[in-house]
């Protein structure tokens, strides 16, 4: 009898597809990569045709061995490990770690992990696609050279253990950059203006928003504007000159891709992206479901395409008909594949049998695995369905030249929402008065005024950090969640709600990359080596070009960089504190939460003790001094040296200038001061020769 052997990442896999192959197939896992690049050098020959020096990996020594044996034995071998271009690396570098040149070696990639994906694989089997593993192999190399050219740089300027990442970099330069905005941006004052009418007949008033006059829509944005259309519009009639009646139709969503899918999760389920792609992995590999033994209930977890396989459209359209009817099954849209590389193997992610109701395995899985596989199931149960017809209304109402408006919807056909709704389809349900028309007859209850001020654009969040690095073409699927999550392991930036914060660290980190590495924290740079990737990925571009354009700059900026604090040799700075155990001036260093004071007499002496900085500017509220402090979780703001007997704290910057409107403290905003007394919204310029 002949013997196959299969070869897949993870031990998880192992039974899963052990339990669909026959008698003669020996199923066992590498557990992820077997080689890599040394960890105590480059391990990258820059003199040599930049050749990679790949090295068995600590531990891995069993493993391989176990492998070899088992490689003894069989006929034929099937490497299986994950469809992309990680998996095919992992395949090639089993291939070569095993020596397996001279034996029949099979490349099969599947899907999901069920049956007929599989048994469909082996009848598929290729041979290992150079032009991934070389893409892959490109991408080492790349993040290999930043961080191993980098990060001494930044052990020498600010701590031991920082570290520099090709990709995180850019990362931790977008949320800088929107944290800067925040903190330079001036509210401006606006005013909303609604008028509450009584239509006759009627005992619940109708609420009408202020558009403008006649001639178009007008923005109020200081009380004495508004005082004058609320003087004119005393006394005035309110008519309704216009009653329109149309229908809207909201479209279906599209299946989940990684990023969506991560979105959506941070979104609904306030999953970390590490927690939703560890997840996903579970649902992936296999879930043990009673009375079917274990089997993968979503397809691949890393993909960036909506497409979808012709089966599970045909197998969509069937659960639809059958649970909904068949009003609720979308119409095959026409040309739905064109544009991207449809080429692609890769899927969605949906669920791999829709006949697995999120009830039907709610016993089997965990509490967050069951709220995962629902969401996937709903979104793409969803993806297949028909759009949601909405019934609208629109009112104009005049008073004199000025007018308003009333909107309404109300849904006529649920679709899609039926299965899935976002958190923006809670519309404004404002239901209208049956039989309102332009002869219904209105008396004015009473206006109600308010005053609003313009926001900044919100902090990041997880969820809209990987929709900003997905729309500006930097990282792919795969890297999005091990990004943010090592930003946050080394306190570059913290969480606090959600939010995503810079911490002192990191505008350190930020600050240093931007001067001596500009390119690398460049997202258009970024972007395009990322594009120069998917070349190597298309066989277009060849990978070692990528790397021998890349190396010589970078190599020039790194000895530049390495001249320069040469002859800034660092000195710790000396402040002066005194160490209360040994008369030394102590000086400041870097921690892991920012700065800190310690004894230079160490170690002897071990003292240490917070550092607040001193800004020259006195409490309002007890005179001491403001210093800048930072929360538990390293987000900066400007508080009472005094405290906890004074709890005075602001997030901005205080400055000596009191407000000439309301006498309260004035506050940074770039070049602007600003009234730190939220009613009052006096801005000025920032006086000259005033230094932040």
């Amino acid at each position: 009898m002949a013997k196959y052997l299969v070869i897949v990442e993870s031990p998880a896999k192992v039974k899963t597809i052990k339990k669909f192959l026959g008698e003669n197939y020996t199923v066992t896992a590498s557990n992820g990569h077997v080689r890599d690049l040394p960890k105590s050098q480059l391990g990258i020959d820059v003199e040599h045709d930049y050749e990679p020096k790949y090295i068995t990996i600590r531990g891995k020594g069993d493993i391989l061995a176990n492998l070899r044996k088992e490689v003894k034995k069989a006929d034929k071998i099937y490497l299986a490990t994950d469809p992309d271009r990680e998996g095919e690396a992992i395949s090639w570098h089993l291939y070569m770690a095993l020596k397996l040149e001279n034996k029949k070696v099979y490349r099969i990639t599947f899907n999901e992990i069920t049956k007929n994906a599989v048994k469909e694989s082996l009848k598929n089997a290729r041979e290992i696609n150079m032009d991934l593993v070389d893409a892959q192999q490109a991408r080492r190399a790349l993040d290999r050279m930043v961080g191993y050219r980098i990060s001494p740089l930044l052990w020498a300027k600010v701590k031991r253990g920082l570290s520099a990442g090709r990709v995180q970099s850019v990362a931790l330069r977008i949320i800088c950059d929107r944290e800067d905005e925040i903190n330079n941006f001036i509210p401006e004052e606006y005013w909303t203006l609604d008028a509450s009418l009584f239509v006759e007949g009627e005992k619940k008033p109708l609420i009408a928003k202020y558009y403008g006059t006649k001639d178009g829509k007008v923005n109020i944005t200081s009380r004495e504007e508004l005082d004058k259309i609320v003087a004119e519009l005393k006394n005035t009639e309110f008519k309704i000159s216009e009653v329109k009646k149309g229908e809207r139709i909201k479209k279906a969503p599209l299946p989940f891709t990684t990023s969506t899918l991560q979105q959506e999760a941070s979104k609904v389920l306030n999953f970390s992206t590490q927690k939703t792609m560890r997840l996903a992995q579970q649902l992936y590999e296999g879930i043990d479901i009673k009375g079917s033994g274990t089997v993968g209930v979503i397809t691949y977890l890393r993909t960036d395409s909506t497409r979808v396989s012709a089966e599970a459209e045909v197998m969509a359209e069937k659960y639809i008909e059958k649970n909904y009817g068949k009003d609720y099954v979308s119409a095959p849209a026409e040309g739905k594949n064109s544009g991207q590389k449809i080429q692609d193997a890769h899927e969605a992610i949906r669920p791999t049998d829709l006949d697995r109701t999120p009830a039907q395995l709610k016993d089997s899985l965990s509490r967050d695995q069951f709220r995962l596989y629902q969401l996937i199931f709903r979104r793409f149960t969803a993806s297949r369905m028909a759009p949601a017809r909405y019934e609208t209304t629109s009112v104009k109402i005049d008073a004199g030249e000025h007018r308003f408006t009333v909107a309404a919807s109300k849904v006529v056909f649920e679709g899609f929402m039926s299965v899935y709704t976002e958190e923006d389809d809670k519309e404004e349900s404002n239901t209208l008065i049956r039989g309102i028309d332009t002869a219904s007859k209105l008396t004015l209850d009473e206006l109600l005024t308010k005053q609003h001020f313009t926001q900044p654009a919100p902090h990041y969040t997880e969820a809209s950090l990987v929709r900003a690095l997905e729309e500006l073409g930097i990282g792919r699927p795969s890297t999005y969640a091990p990004t943010i999550t090592t930003i946050l392991a080394r306190r570059y930036i913290v969480k606090e709600n959600k939010n995503l914060y810079v911490t002192e660290l990191g505008e350190v980190v930020n600050n240093m990359m931007k001067e001596a590495f500009p390119s690398i924290v460049d997202v258009n740079f970024t972007a395009n080596m990322e594009a120069l990737l998917d070349g190597v990925e298309e066989g277009k571009v060849n990978w070692k070009t990528v790397i021998s354009n890349f190396y010589p700059d970078l190599d020039e900026a790194v000895k530049k960089a390495e001249k320069e604090l040469q002859e800034v040799q660092i000195q710790d700075e000396v402040s002066d504190e005194v160490c209360e155990l040994c008369g030394r001036n102590m000086v400041i260093k870097y921690g892991p939460h920012g700065r800190f004071l310690a004894c230079p007499g160490f170690p002897e002496c071990r003292n240490t003790k917070p550092y607040y900085e001193k800004i020259g500017v006195a409490c309002p509220k007890c005179g001491k001094d403001i210093v800048l402090k930072k929360t538990k979780k390293g987000r900066k703001y400007y508080g009472c040296i005094d405290n906890p007997e004074c709890d005075f704290m602001v997030w901005q910057r205080p400055s000596n200038v009191k407000c000439e409107r309301c006498g309260s403290l004035m506050l940074y905003k770039g070049n602007k001061l600003v009234c730190s007394n939220e009613s009052c919204g006096f801005v000025t310029s920032v006086p000259k020769g005033e230094a932040q």
